[in-house]
């Protein structure tokens, strides 16, 4: 096994890791979150449009972490800095 078989093995591994770790995480927040969010609105119906807006508004944000760890692990499969730095130095 060469070098540039063992970048490749190493960013797939990772990219693949980054983006189960990365859906898990904010799937069980999201769920957690829409469960508390239904148990106030059926506590408080009338406090159901202010409930809704900040839950919207907290979705929009534990999903972001999500979408992180997509950017990151597109950036590990098809712009790694290690595939310039070891091209560049030759094997």
């Amino acid at each position: 096994m060469n070098a540039e078989t063992l970048i490749a093995m190493v960013s797939i591994f990772t990219a693949g890791l980054t983006m189960g770790l990365g859906a898990i995480g904010p799937a069980l927040g999201e769920g957690r979150a829409v469960a508390q969010a239904l148990l106030a609105i059926a506590q408080q119906p009338d406090e159901a449009n202010t409930i809704t807006r900040t839950l919207f508004v907290g979705l929009a944000m534990v999903e972001s972490t999500a979408i992180y760890c997509f950017v990151i692990s597109m950036i590990l499969l098809f712009a790694n800095p290690y595939w310039d730095h070891f091209l560049s130095t030759g094997p």
